[in-house]
């Protein structure tokens, strides 16, 4: 008989595949499920903070993971006009994130965890059955037009499949109970070309009271683009292409030269993410033996910045508490929920808060104040009372929640 403990690992993004390789490494027989038919591509950009670098660094896939922003990168304020100052990018906040896309820690994952993990792709669970002694999971494999069903067992189930996640819904609910929506819509792509008048290494920032468009700058890839607006019509945005929603939202004023280039940059693209912005609030992220973590779990949403880095941290303690309480997998559970819920709701009430309105002002007072700090960020001792402001905020970025 094969001893070795089963773990179903259901979505191939970063907490899944970081999942299936910590378990690996404590002895566990992981298999992953993902929904899509292949992988997915390299998609938008995420910042990676301490919290994050230090588990990549421990897991050995860090270099691999690299850095994509250069080092004489100039972030611009601009407006409708063009009229444009010096600003504040993402990677001049405290604790030296590193600008990336969600595909760069995605293939350092694969590339260590596919040649030792089962992935089927085409897979989703249809049943959730949990018993004192394990979870018997139905999963349907689709394969063309054809598609079959088989029921496994598994010791352990963890639901890394994103914010709609089929697992949250199969053990815990309906999505409705746990969305809490920030009133937002982003959409996001890659640029296939930078904008005019601007050096390729170059980010913009346009904000005004209730949206705004960022375009974050890669030293080796076109350019992130990150539009963002605020709705009191959420269903609305959506009855209609995604661009004449966003024209809506950035209306009725005229666009102006670099706006326009973005806009039409977003219909021409093939590859985007246009969606509702909700962060997943729940009692418990488990039962005895399914778990969920990431997105699935409490999703941060873009403007915390801190998806990737708590989907690394999240699989990385939970292998590690699963690895000091064999046998008990109840027990491992719960210590990981205690010890990384009050982190993660610090992070969640300041993605709602600062993080939500550094993104997209939420009023002309806030407009004012961003005017403000970039004006006083270019005088050297307004940058080092901004500088040291600011590392207080971020200081829970940088918290090595994983190392126990």
């Amino acid at each position: 008989m094969n001893n070795t403990p089963r773990a179903l690992i259901v979505g191939m993004g970063i907490g899944g595949l970081a999942t299936a390789m910590r378990l690996h490494e404590i002895g566990w027989e992981p298999v992953i499920v993902e929904r899509a038919s292949e992988r997915r591509p390299a998609g938008y950009f995420i910042g990676l903070f301490e919290t994050g670098r230090a588990t990549a660094q421990r897991m050995g896939v860090l270099d691999a993971i690299g850095n994509r922003l250069g080092a004489d990168s100039i972030t611009y304020d601009i407006d409708r006009s063009g009229r444009r100052r010096p600003g504040t990018g993402y990677g001049d906040l405290p604790g030296d994130p590193r600008l990336i896309l969600r595909g760069d820690v995605e293939a350092a994952l694969y590339d260590t965890v596919a040649s030792r993990t089962e992935i089927r792709f085409g897979t989703t669970p249809v049943t959730v059955d949990e018993h004192p002694d394990g979870v018997d999971v139905t999963l349907r494999t689709t394969s063309g037009q054809e598609a079959t069903e088989a029921t496994e067992r598994f010791g352990l189930v963890v639901g890394a499949d994103g914010l709609r996640s089929t697992v949250r819904r199969l053990s815990f609910g309906p999505d409705t109970q746990y969305l809490r929506p920030l009133n937002h819509i982003i959409g996001a792509t890659i640029l296939k070309e930078h904008v005019p008048g601007y050096r390729p290494q170059d980010g913009l920032v346009l904000a005004e009271p209730g949206r705004s468009a960022w375009v974050f700058p890669f030293s080796d890839h076109q350019p992130g683009l990150l539009l963002s607006y605020r709705t009191d019509e959420e269903d609305a945005q959506f009855r209609r292409p995604p661009i004449e929603s966003l024209r809506r939202a950035f209306g009725p004023e005229p666009a102006g030269p670099v706006l326009e280039h973005l806009l039409q940059q977003f219909e021409q693209t093939d590859d985007v993410l246009f969606d509702s912005v909700h962060q997943v609030e729940m009692e418990t992220w488990h039962t005895d033996r399914v778990v969920l973590l990431g997105d699935a779990a409490w999703c941060l949403t873009l403007y915390s910045g801190m998806g990737a880095s708590t989907a690394l941290a999240g699989a990385e303690l939970l292998g590690t508490l699963l690895q000091r309480n064999p046998g008990n997998t109840a027990r491992a559970l719960r210590e990981w929920d205690q010890r990384l819920r009050p982190f993660i709701t610090h992070l969640q009430h300041d993605g709602r808060t600062s993080g939500l309105s550094m993104f997209v002002p939420q009023s002309r007072r806030d407009k004012a104040v961003r005017a403000f700090t970039q004006k006083l960020a270019v005088l050297p001792a307004g940058k080092r009372v901004l500088t040291s402001l600011a590392a207080r905020q971020f200081k829970q970025k940088s918290l090595d929640i994983a190392a126990v």
